[in-house]
């Protein structure tokens, strides 16, 4: 059985994590290296481990986390699908299983805005840890004269938490933005899209999807 342990030492990963974020950081995105995947893969499985599924769930959720931006290497468009490819193809070749392997890529090919969609618990939980994934160390650029839209969105974020709540009701992601660095407003023109899709994903998982700014309830 391929465990998470196995997926984060096997080399060939790790260099197409590395090499997506080369291309990425290029392009002048936001950082998608080690410290975006292991928070995205931790994320995605404590919530379903949270919410009660079997262990071997919350791995396979654990995997499609930490693998979910390889696809970057290719291309950053339909880099999803790309990813979903490539994790077909390195999953089947360490002998995972068939059915397993498509709980892990259809989570990765359907994890990108454009495109995605809570297609089982797994791709719900991947959604709900990328997409909350906001943080200040995200930014590359540390000439804010200079910032785009994201850059300055992203900067902007003091504090982020995302949580299952004591109830299990519903997921809730809290932030502390600096609104002279960068308006409440701005976030919902850059992020909108992202929480929306996260309350498909926690509706998947039978809960509500909470998102609090700077003290007050905004969605």
């Amino acid at each position: 059985m391929i465990s998470p342990q196995d997926i984060k030492d096997n080399e060939q990963i790790k260099t197409y994590i590395r090499r997506a974020d080369d291309t990425l950081s290029a392009l002048g995105f936001t950082e998608h290296s080690f410290a975006h995947v292991t928070r995205v893969a931790h994320f995605a499985e404590k919530v379903l481990r949270e919410l009660g599924y079997d262990d071997r769930t919350c791995e396979l959720a654990w995997i499609a986390g930490y693998m979910h931006d390889i696809g970057n290497v290719i291309n950053r468009i339909d880099h999803a699908q790309s990813g979903a490819v490539m994790a077909f193809r390195i999953l089947d070749k360490l002998g995972m299983t068939a059915d397993e392997i498509a709980t892990v890529c259809s989570a990765i090919g359907n994890h990108d805005e454009s495109t995605a969609y809570p297609v089982n618990p797994v791709a719900a939980a991947l959604i709900l840890a990328d997409k909350t994934d906001v943080r200040r160390t995200r930014v590359r650029n540390r000439d804010m004269a200079t910032f785009d839209i994201h850059d300055r969105v992203n900067y902007a974020v003091e504090k982020a938490t995302t949580v299952l709540t004591p109830d299990k009701q519903a997921i809730e992601l809290s932030l502390v933005i600096d609104t002279e660095i960068s308006p409440v407003m701005a976030y919902f023109e850059i992020f909108l899209e992202r929480m929306l899709l996260c309350r498909k994903a926690a509706e998947k998982l039978g809960l509500a999807f909470r998102l609090n700014v700077n003290g007050q309830a905004v969605l």
